[in-house]
Protein backbone atom coordinates (compact mmCIF):
# COMPACT_ATOMS: atom_id res chain seq x y z
CA UNK A 1 0.00 0.00 0.00
CA UNK A 2 1.37 3.41 -0.94
CA UNK A 3 1.92 6.15 1.63
CA UNK A 4 -0.74 8.15 -0.17
CA UNK A 5 -3.28 5.31 0.10
CA UNK A 6 -2.52 4.76 3.78
CA UNK A 7 -2.87 8.48 4.36
CA UNK A 8 -6.42 8.38 3.00
CA UNK A 9 -7.76 5.44 5.01
CA UNK A 10 -9.89 5.31 8.21
CA UNK A 11 -13.33 6.56 9.27
CA UNK A 12 -14.88 9.86 8.16
CA UNK A 13 -14.58 12.78 10.59
CA UNK A 14 -17.43 14.57 12.21
CA UNK A 15 -18.16 17.86 10.46
CA UNK A 16 -16.50 20.89 11.97
CA UNK A 17 -18.66 23.73 13.33
CA UNK A 18 -17.71 25.88 10.33
CA UNK A 19 -18.78 23.15 7.92
CA UNK A 20 -22.08 22.56 9.72
CA UNK A 21 -23.01 26.23 10.01
CA UNK A 22 -24.81 27.48 6.85
CA UNK A 23 -23.34 30.66 5.34
CA UNK A 24 -25.28 33.89 5.67
CA UNK A 25 -27.68 34.44 2.77
CA UNK A 26 -26.38 37.95 2.12
CA UNK A 27 -22.80 36.64 1.83
CA UNK A 28 -23.89 33.89 -0.54
CA UNK A 29 -25.79 36.30 -2.79
CA UNK A 30 -22.79 38.62 -2.92
CA UNK A 31 -20.64 35.69 -4.05
CA UNK A 32 -23.23 34.66 -6.64
CA UNK A 33 -23.36 38.20 -8.06
CA UNK A 34 -19.57 38.45 -8.13
CA UNK A 35 -19.20 35.14 -9.98
CA UNK A 36 -22.08 36.05 -12.31
CA UNK A 37 -20.53 39.38 -13.30
CA UNK A 38 -17.07 37.89 -13.80
CA UNK A 39 -18.18 34.92 -15.89
CA UNK A 40 -20.87 36.68 -17.94
CA UNK A 41 -18.36 39.11 -19.42
CA UNK A 42 -15.88 36.36 -20.26
CA UNK A 43 -18.54 34.15 -21.80
CA UNK A 44 -19.93 36.97 -23.93
CA UNK A 45 -16.51 38.03 -25.21
CA UNK A 46 -14.69 34.69 -25.56
CA UNK A 47 -16.15 31.44 -24.33
CA UNK A 48 -19.55 31.31 -26.05
CA UNK A 49 -18.14 31.01 -29.57
CA UNK A 50 -15.38 28.65 -28.47
CA UNK A 51 -17.91 26.42 -26.68
CA UNK A 52 -20.14 26.34 -29.77
CA UNK A 53 -17.20 25.28 -31.94
CA UNK A 54 -16.16 22.30 -29.82
CA UNK A 55 -19.56 20.99 -28.68
CA UNK A 56 -21.67 20.34 -31.75
CA UNK A 57 -25.37 19.59 -31.91
CA UNK A 58 -26.86 16.24 -32.83
CA UNK A 59 -27.30 17.07 -36.52
CA UNK A 60 -28.79 19.62 -38.91
CA UNK A 61 -32.41 20.52 -39.57
CA UNK A 62 -33.95 21.80 -42.82
CA UNK A 63 -35.53 25.25 -42.36
CA UNK A 64 -36.45 26.73 -45.76
CA UNK A 65 -35.35 27.35 -49.32
CA UNK A 66 -33.98 30.63 -50.64
CA UNK A 67 -32.66 31.91 -53.93
CA UNK A 68 -29.16 30.87 -54.88
CA UNK A 69 -26.43 33.52 -54.59
CA UNK A 70 -22.89 33.19 -55.96
CA UNK A 71 -20.71 31.36 -53.47
CA UNK A 72 -23.42 29.00 -52.19
CA UNK A 73 -22.49 25.32 -52.07
CA UNK A 74 -24.01 23.71 -55.19
CA UNK A 75 -24.64 20.58 -53.13
CA UNK A 76 -27.41 22.47 -51.30
CA UNK A 77 -29.38 23.29 -54.48
CA UNK A 78 -32.99 22.10 -54.30
CA UNK A 79 -33.38 20.76 -57.81
CA UNK A 80 -37.12 20.05 -57.52
CA UNK A 81 -38.04 23.59 -56.44
CA UNK A 82 -35.60 25.08 -58.96
CA UNK A 83 -37.19 23.07 -61.80
CA UNK A 84 -40.73 24.09 -60.83
CA UNK A 85 -39.97 27.81 -60.50
CA UNK A 86 -37.33 28.26 -63.14
CA UNK A 87 -35.11 29.95 -60.53
CA UNK A 88 -32.24 28.29 -58.69
CA UNK A 89 -32.99 27.72 -55.00
CA UNK A 90 -30.85 26.27 -52.23
CA UNK A 91 -31.88 24.51 -49.04
CA UNK A 92 -31.14 26.29 -45.78
CA UNK A 93 -30.23 24.24 -42.73
CA UNK A 94 -29.57 25.09 -39.11
CA UNK A 95 -27.69 23.10 -36.52
CA UNK A 96 -29.86 21.21 -34.05
CA UNK A 97 -28.41 22.38 -30.71
CA UNK A 98 -30.45 21.60 -27.64
CA UNK A 99 -27.49 19.84 -26.05
CA UNK A 100 -27.73 18.71 -22.45
CA UNK A 101 -24.86 19.48 -20.07
CA UNK A 102 -24.41 17.81 -16.69
CA UNK A 103 -22.06 19.30 -14.12
CA UNK A 104 -21.06 16.33 -11.92
CA UNK A 105 -19.34 18.03 -8.99
CA UNK A 106 -17.24 16.44 -6.24
CA UNK A 107 -17.82 18.33 -2.97
CA UNK A 108 -15.99 15.88 -0.70
CA UNK A 109 -13.66 16.90 2.11
CA UNK A 110 -10.58 17.45 -0.03
CA UNK A 111 -12.28 20.35 -1.85
CA UNK A 112 -11.99 22.41 1.34
CA UNK A 113 -8.27 22.76 0.73
CA UNK A 114 -6.16 25.44 -0.89
CA UNK A 115 -2.83 27.20 -0.29
CA UNK A 116 -3.03 30.04 -2.82
CA UNK A 117 -5.78 32.32 -1.56
CA UNK A 118 -8.81 30.13 -2.31
CA UNK A 119 -10.15 26.64 -1.72
CA UNK A 120 -10.73 24.13 -4.49
CA UNK A 121 -14.45 24.41 -3.66
CA UNK A 122 -14.36 28.12 -4.58
CA UNK A 123 -12.72 27.22 -7.87
CA UNK A 124 -15.51 24.69 -8.45
CA UNK A 125 -18.19 27.40 -8.33
CA UNK A 126 -16.27 29.57 -10.81
CA UNK A 127 -15.59 26.86 -13.38
CA UNK A 128 -19.16 25.55 -13.07
CA UNK A 129 -20.49 29.07 -13.71
CA UNK A 130 -18.19 29.53 -16.73
CA UNK A 131 -19.25 26.25 -18.33
CA UNK A 132 -22.94 26.68 -17.50
CA UNK A 133 -23.09 30.26 -18.81
CA UNK A 134 -21.38 29.15 -22.04
CA UNK A 135 -23.97 26.38 -22.40
CA UNK A 136 -27.10 28.50 -21.89
CA UNK A 137 -25.78 31.19 -24.22
CA UNK A 138 -25.83 28.46 -26.88
CA UNK A 139 -29.38 27.44 -25.93
CA UNK A 140 -28.26 24.25 -24.19
CA UNK A 141 -29.71 22.82 -20.99
CA UNK A 142 -27.63 22.50 -17.81
CA UNK A 143 -28.09 20.18 -14.84
CA UNK A 144 -26.16 19.58 -11.62
CA UNK A 145 -25.18 16.42 -9.74
CA UNK A 146 -23.34 16.81 -6.42
CA UNK A 147 -21.51 13.79 -5.08
CA UNK A 148 -19.06 12.64 -2.42
CA UNK A 149 -18.91 8.91 -1.76
CA UNK A 150 -22.55 8.93 -2.88
CA UNK A 151 -24.80 11.10 -5.02
CA UNK A 152 -26.07 13.80 -2.66
CA UNK A 153 -28.11 16.12 -4.88
CA UNK A 154 -29.46 16.33 -8.41
CA UNK A 155 -30.85 19.38 -10.22
CA UNK A 156 -32.53 18.41 -13.53
CA UNK A 157 -31.21 20.11 -16.69
CA UNK A 158 -32.94 23.33 -17.68
CA UNK A 159 -32.24 26.46 -19.69
CA UNK A 160 -31.86 30.06 -18.64
CA UNK A 161 -29.67 32.35 -16.60
CA UNK A 162 -31.92 32.15 -13.53
CA UNK A 163 -31.41 28.40 -13.48
CA UNK A 164 -27.61 28.78 -13.71
CA UNK A 165 -27.63 31.28 -10.83
CA UNK A 166 -29.52 28.71 -8.78
CA UNK A 167 -26.80 26.13 -9.58
CA UNK A 168 -24.06 28.54 -8.48
CA UNK A 169 -25.93 29.29 -5.25
CA UNK A 170 -26.46 25.58 -4.55
CA UNK A 171 -22.75 24.89 -4.98
CA UNK A 172 -21.83 27.69 -2.56
CA UNK A 173 -24.24 26.68 0.21
CA UNK A 174 -24.22 22.89 -0.10
CA UNK A 175 -22.94 20.99 2.94
CA UNK A 176 -22.35 17.33 2.04
CA UNK A 177 -23.13 14.42 4.34
CA UNK A 178 -20.27 12.30 3.02
CA UNK A 179 -16.55 13.10 3.24
CA UNK A 180 -14.93 10.58 0.90
CA UNK A 181 -14.95 10.43 -2.89
CA UNK A 182 -16.44 7.72 -5.10
CA UNK A 183 -16.28 8.85 -8.71
CA UNK A 184 -17.76 5.57 -9.92
CA UNK A 185 -20.82 6.19 -7.74
CA UNK A 186 -21.35 9.49 -9.58
CA UNK A 187 -20.72 8.21 -13.10
CA UNK A 188 -23.07 5.23 -12.93
CA UNK A 189 -26.24 7.27 -12.22
CA UNK A 190 -25.10 9.95 -14.68
CA UNK A 191 -25.18 7.32 -17.43
CA UNK A 192 -28.65 6.18 -16.36
CA UNK A 193 -30.22 9.62 -15.84
CA UNK A 194 -28.92 11.25 -19.04
CA UNK A 195 -30.72 9.12 -21.61
CA UNK A 196 -29.60 10.90 -24.78
CA UNK A 197 -25.95 11.69 -25.54
CA UNK A 198 -24.89 14.57 -23.28
CA UNK A 199 -21.83 16.51 -22.19
CA UNK A 200 -20.71 15.48 -18.69
CA UNK A 201 -18.20 17.75 -16.96
CA UNK A 202 -16.75 15.61 -14.15
CA UNK A 203 -15.33 18.15 -11.68
CA UNK A 204 -13.05 16.67 -8.99
CA UNK A 205 -9.49 16.52 -7.69
CA UNK A 206 -9.57 12.80 -8.61
CA UNK A 207 -8.08 11.47 -5.37
CA UNK A 208 -8.70 7.85 -6.27
CA UNK A 209 -6.27 5.74 -4.23
CA UNK A 210 -7.63 2.19 -4.08
CA UNK A 211 -10.83 2.94 -6.04
CA UNK A 212 -8.99 3.30 -9.36
CA UNK A 213 -10.23 0.06 -10.95
CA UNK A 214 -13.91 0.86 -10.32
CA UNK A 215 -13.40 4.42 -11.58
CA UNK A 216 -11.73 3.26 -14.80
CA UNK A 217 -14.61 0.86 -15.50
CA UNK A 218 -17.22 3.54 -14.78
CA UNK A 219 -15.61 6.29 -16.88
CA UNK A 220 -15.11 3.85 -19.77
CA UNK A 221 -18.85 3.09 -19.79
CA UNK A 222 -19.75 6.77 -19.42
CA UNK A 223 -17.40 7.89 -22.21
CA UNK A 224 -18.90 5.31 -24.58
CA UNK A 225 -22.31 6.95 -24.21
CA UNK A 226 -21.58 10.60 -23.39
CA UNK A 227 -19.00 13.29 -24.09
CA UNK A 228 -17.12 13.14 -20.77
CA UNK A 229 -14.82 16.05 -19.91
CA UNK A 230 -12.83 15.63 -16.66
CA UNK A 231 -12.12 18.91 -14.85
CA UNK A 232 -9.12 18.17 -12.63
CA UNK A 233 -8.71 20.45 -9.60
CA UNK A 234 -5.22 20.94 -8.21
CA UNK A 235 -3.21 22.95 -5.72
CA UNK A 236 0.59 23.47 -5.69
CA UNK A 237 0.76 21.75 -2.30
CA UNK A 238 -1.15 18.61 -3.33
CA UNK A 239 2.02 16.58 -3.85
CA UNK A 240 4.22 17.99 -1.11
CA UNK A 241 4.76 17.71 2.64
CA UNK A 242 6.77 20.63 4.09
CA UNK A 243 9.70 19.88 6.40
CA UNK A 244 8.20 20.96 9.74
CA UNK A 245 9.11 18.00 11.94
CA UNK A 246 6.80 15.25 13.23
CA UNK A 247 3.16 15.94 12.48
CA UNK A 248 -0.09 14.22 13.26
CA UNK A 249 -1.90 14.67 9.99
CA UNK A 250 -5.55 14.23 9.09
CA UNK A 251 -6.68 13.36 5.62
CA UNK A 252 -9.66 15.61 4.71
CA UNK A 253 -11.35 12.74 2.85
CA UNK A 254 -11.27 10.03 5.52
CA UNK A 255 -10.36 11.70 8.79
CA UNK A 256 -7.62 9.09 9.30
CA UNK A 257 -4.82 10.23 11.67
CA UNK A 258 -1.19 9.31 11.08
CA UNK A 259 2.14 10.45 12.54
CA UNK A 260 4.50 11.60 9.80
CA UNK A 261 8.12 12.64 10.30
CA UNK A 262 8.31 15.35 7.64
CA UNK A 263 11.98 15.89 8.47
CA UNK A 264 12.81 12.63 6.72
CA UNK A 265 13.61 13.30 3.09
CA UNK A 266 12.61 9.76 2.09
CA UNK A 267 9.09 10.33 3.51
CA UNK A 268 8.67 13.56 1.57
CA UNK A 269 10.06 11.98 -1.60
CA UNK A 270 7.86 8.91 -1.23
CA UNK A 271 4.74 11.01 -0.78
CA UNK A 272 5.58 13.17 -3.82
CA UNK A 273 6.29 10.04 -5.88
CA UNK A 274 2.94 8.52 -4.89
CA UNK A 275 1.07 11.66 -5.95
CA UNK A 276 3.01 11.86 -9.23
CA UNK A 277 2.33 8.17 -9.98
CA UNK A 278 -1.38 8.65 -9.28
CA UNK A 279 -1.55 11.64 -11.66
CA UNK A 280 0.38 9.77 -14.35
CA UNK A 281 -2.02 6.82 -14.12
CA UNK A 282 -4.97 9.21 -14.39
CA UNK A 283 -3.47 10.83 -17.50
CA UNK A 284 -2.94 7.41 -19.09
CA UNK A 285 -6.58 6.52 -18.43
CA UNK A 286 -7.81 9.71 -20.09
CA UNK A 287 -5.50 9.20 -23.07
CA UNK A 288 -6.62 5.60 -23.54
CA UNK A 289 -10.26 6.69 -23.62
CA UNK A 290 -9.59 9.65 -25.91
CA UNK A 291 -10.83 12.00 -23.18
CA UNK A 292 -9.43 15.53 -22.90
CA UNK A 293 -9.27 17.12 -19.45
CA UNK A 294 -9.39 20.69 -18.17
CA UNK A 295 -6.56 21.13 -15.64
CA UNK A 296 -7.23 23.78 -12.97
CA UNK A 297 -5.01 25.05 -10.15
CA UNK A 298 -5.80 27.33 -7.24
CA UNK A 299 -2.87 29.58 -8.20
CA UNK A 300 -3.98 30.15 -11.82
CA UNK A 301 -7.03 31.79 -13.47
CA UNK A 302 -9.90 29.45 -14.30
CA UNK A 303 -10.56 31.38 -17.51
CA UNK A 304 -7.09 30.66 -18.91
CA UNK A 305 -7.41 26.90 -18.41
CA UNK A 306 -10.93 26.71 -19.87
CA UNK A 307 -10.02 28.78 -22.93
CA UNK A 308 -6.90 26.66 -23.47
CA UNK A 309 -9.05 23.52 -23.37
CA UNK A 310 -11.54 24.90 -25.91
CA UNK A 311 -8.80 25.87 -28.36
CA UNK A 312 -6.90 22.60 -27.89
CA UNK A 313 -10.04 20.58 -28.51
CA UNK A 314 -10.96 22.65 -31.56
CA UNK A 315 -7.54 21.92 -33.08
CA UNK A 316 -8.03 18.21 -32.50
CA UNK A 317 -11.48 18.28 -34.12
CA UNK A 318 -10.02 19.83 -37.26
CA UNK A 319 -7.55 16.98 -37.76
Amino acid sequence: MSLLSRFRRSAPPAPSPDDARPPALADVMRQVRRIDLRTRGLVASQFSGEYHSVFKGQGIEFVEVREYVPGDDVRTIDWNVSARTGTTYVKKYVEERELTVLLAVDLSGSQRFGTRGRFKSEMVAEVAATLAMSAIRNNDRVGLMVFTDRVEAFVPPRKGRRHVLRIIRDLLVFRPAGQGTDLAAALRPAVRVMRSRSIVFLISDFQLSEARARFETAISLAAARHDVVPVVLGDPADGTIPDVGVLRMMDPETGGLVWVDTGREDVRTRFADDVRDERAALTRTFRRLGVEAIELRTDAPVSTAVLSFFRRRERHLRR
